[in-house]
């Protein structure tokens, strides 16, 4: 077998591996990866974007990455709201 059609067997063979479904096991270990701190940041930008993930777990981490910067936004929204609210009524006291 020539070294073209070798590589192109593992290109096929990585990207059946990658549309697999991800198993209960799987998500077990990615919760309790998840639970501990600063290696869970870490693991969310590795699975979304490293490439060696399945294809619905890189899905689901790039979607949390969006949820994450969107409560992020929405809360200095909030608190900035509630501080100029603050600010505000302690000026007429």
């Amino acid at each position: 077998m020539s070294e073209e059609v070798r590589v192109e067997v593992k290109e096929v063979n990585r990207k059946e591996d990658s549309n697999e479904v991800v198993s209960v096991g799987e998500w077990l270990m990615t919760s309790l990866i998840m639970a501990i701190p600063i290696v869970n940041i870490v693991m969310v930008f590795v699975w979304a974007f490293g490439g060696g993930a399945k294809k619905s777990k890189a899905n689901f981490f790039k979607a949390a990455i969006i949820m994450m910067i969107i409560s992020i936004v929405l809360a200095f929204f909030f608190i900035g709201s509630l501080l100029a609210l603050l600010s505000e009524l302690s000026q007429g006291y």
